[in-house]
């Protein structure tokens, strides 16, 4: 199996490929909002440094959320527009699943017990969910952090996730907290010494190879892909300009109530 794993949910670019023999690469771009410029040129990159090309690959994942809408949309609409070329279905994958895999996994057999990932959803406001990797069935192989998640899933502002990792900690005793939610509000979570943030800037975004290998990894479980028309980004909320247009249409005026005390 050849894989080629996408990554775009945050302002981070990257792309992956994952052989059957080991072979591994990886490509990644700081794209702030240069997602689309840079996308396509990662793919042709990884591809070139793995000595293959688009039509070896048969297996394709991609980040699907949450994230920045703007990335999660670019790298979700390449995705589909490669599995309906190549006749392929696509794995969609969470970032915030992609982010607690990667900092489990870094630590080796001081993995930690719990996890936070948490993804900067801008406007003052993040998205979280906790991973009790303590709790997972004792099985071989790799722990799927989705079987061990506690998916907050309206974005939350710093306050309630301030509370609510600290909560996590008095009952875990520590807990590792990643993301580029972590770095953005490191100053306000630093003052805990229960959260641990030591890999919060290593792993400010999802890098694509953990994206690859997890998909690799639930392929390898009987996971089925989607068809590509059938992908969905995970946004969370609507696209900010759906929302400024909405704010700025009228309300339509309430009509006054009849008065049936003149009746």
């Amino acid at each position: 199996m050849t894989l080629l794993a996408i990554e775009s949910a945050t302002d981070m670019v990257g792309v992956a490929l994952i052989r059957d023999d080991c072979g591994e690469a990886e490509r990644v771009h700081l794209g702030g909002r240069a997602h689309a410029e840079l996308l396509a040129p990662a793919i042709a990159e990884v591809c070139a440094v793995s000595g293959c090309t688009i039509g070896d690959i048969d297996a394709l994942a991609v980040d699907i959320g949450p994230g920045l809408f703007t990335g999660l949309r670019v790298g979700v609409a390449t995705a589909k527009a490669l599995g309906q070329a190549l006749g392929l279905g696509v794995l969609g994958v969470s970032s915030l699943d992609v982010l607690a895999a990667a900092a489990h996994g870094r630590s080796g057999s001081e993995a930690p017990g719990r996890v936070v990932s948490v993804v900067d959803a801008r406007r003052g406001e993040v998205f979280a969910a906790a991973y009790r990797f303590d709790r997972a069935p004792t099985a071989s192989g790799p722990i799927d952090p989705a079987s061990v998640r506690d998916d907050r899933v309206e974005p939350i502002d710093p306050g309630v996730l301030v509370a609510w990792l600290t909560d996590i900690a008095a009952e875990a005793g520590s807990v590792v907290v990643v993301g580029d939610g972590a770095v953005r509000y490191r100053q306000l979570l630093s003052v805990y010494p229960s959260l641990d943030l030591d890999l919060a800037a290593e792993l400010s975004a999802p890098p694509p190879l953990a994206v690859g290998r997890l998909a690799v990894e639930r392929l390898a479980r009987g996971t089925e892909p989607s068809a590509p028309e059938d992908l969905v980004p995970d946004y969370r909320r609507h696209a900010d300009a759906r929302i400024n247009w909405e704010e700025r249409v009228p309300r339509a005026p309430v009509p006054d109530e009849p008065d049936h005390r003149r009746a």
